[in-house]
């Protein structure tokens, strides 16, 4: 029998769970091909479970992201899923959900295929949750990690909990980001692990000593049995427990991976290229069109709407208003501009040629679909600029698994 050799990507997004079955091709310039892909809106919003979290909570049904997930699978072609050896899967960071050891998931007979299904699980609190107030925030302790405690952080979140909502926390006893629980649950892991790239978006993270800030936690209370093992990005984190939609029981399922670096990896392909993520956009097509046959505007728009993690209280703001730049055109113009400069401010040019980058790589739907963002790009970085595919992240997660199992024939 052939040796498997194509590996699944799987992306479990803030608005779409999305798969794609990558291969290599050494004869194609990128040095793989995405046999087949596919893309299910989740639909997964909900009501906060706790009342007190008010209309800044954000959060999703996991049963529904599973549900999309599930879709994807099924969409996918079967021959191919059979080859399969090995499971990439990245999602949105920062976000917490909670399960109960042993009782998270039931595995079913869904037709054809074995498929699970959310048991004793919490909502998602997503990234956007913000029902941590700069109040709040700012009576937590300080951590020692080189990013600052923001409202829709994983700890933030349960630090909220413990004050507002102690029984709350008292029915689960395992914590993780939407996509550690996938691959806890595709695993039958009792534990869940967890990379150092979602350990950091949580916070109270030492990337550097590669630890969580366990005695800043303690001394504050907060309950340290929920913060997951930490693994390194690439790893394997188990092997699926059941045959899964035709991939065979045993497949290899890698540490869940942030969506941000699964994107960016899915598109570089030299040291010397820099990415750059743009989500879907909300900007609609005849605004799109407005702004690209208007060129240039006098227009100031900052399209900080909920603040800044690090500057929460910077709200958007608009000037440099006249009667001559308030047409469609020149609005959505200035919006665009708006948002890579936002970008161009984190990366400027002076750093990324420091750092000897001599290529932008852009991803994400946003950029993918707007012509105007790409106009705003190019004129922000004196570089050559570049664009990546719509599966972004979930061929990301794919190659990471592709060049382990690369790596393992080679050896």
């Amino acid at each position: 029998m052939a040796a498997r050799s194509v590996t699944l990507g799987i992306d479990l997004g803030t608005t779409s769970v999305k798969a794609a079955l990558v291969e290599a091709a050494p004869g194609d310039p990128s040095g793989f091909v995405v046999l087949a892909s596919c893309a299910r809106a989740a639909r997964a919003e909900t009501a906060a479970q706790n009342a007190a979290a008010g209309p800044q909570g954000q959060e999703q049904d996991v049963r529904r992201i599973i549900q999309a997930l599930h879709e994807c699978l099924a969409a996918l072609p079967r021959e191919q899923l059979r080859k399969v050896c090995g499971i990439g899967v990245s999602g949105q960071m920062h976000g917490v959900m909670f399960w109960k050891t042993g009782q998270g998931c039931a595995w079913t007979e869904g037709g054809a295929t074995p498929v699970f299904e959310p048991g004793a699980v919490s909502h998602l609190v997503t990234w956007q949750d913000g029902r941590c107030s700069s109040e709040f925030l700012a009576s937590l302790p300080q951590p020692e990690s080189h990013l600052s405690v923001a409202t829709g952080f994983g700890c933030a979140t349960i630090f909220w909990l413990l004050k507002n909502s102690p029984d709350f926390l008292k029915s689960y006893d395992t914590a993780g980001t939407i996509h550690d629980y996938v691959v806890a649950m595709l695993c039958g892991l009792a534990r869940p692990l967890m990379s150092d790239q979602n350990a950091a978006s949580w916070g109270y993270f030492n990337t550097r000593s590669q630890s969580w800030n366990l005695e800043i936690l303690g001394a504050a209370g907060f309950p340290v049995q929920l913060l997951p093992d930490v693994a390194e990005p690439g790893s394997v984190a188990g092997r699926t427990s059941q045959a899964w939609f035709e991939i065979p029981r045993g497949t290899q399922v890698g540490v869940a991976l942030g969506d941000l670096q699964a994107s960016v990896y899915s598109c570089m392909a030299q040291k010397t290229d820099a990415g750059l993520e743009v989500e879907e956009s909300m900007v609609y097509s005849g605004m799109i069109q407005a702004a690209a046959q208007q060129r240039d505007t006098c227009l100031t728009i900052t399209p900080t709407v909920l603040g800044e993690r690090h500057l929460p209280d910077q709200l958007a703001s608009v000037t440099g208003i006249s009667s001559s730049d308030l047409s469609l055109g020149h609005v959505t113009r200035a919006l665009c501009r708006g948002i890579i400069q936002n970008l161009y401010s984190m990366l400027p040019f002076q750093q990324l040629r420091e750092w000897g980058v001599e290529r932008v790589i852009g991803s994400g739907s946003a950029l993918s679909r707007n012509e105007v963002l790409k106009q705003e790009v190019q004129r922000a970085f004196p570089l050559p600029v570049s664009y990546g595919q719509d599966v972004d992240a979930a061929v990301g997660a794919a190659l990471v698994m592709l060049q382990r199992s690369l790596s393992q024939q080679k050896s």
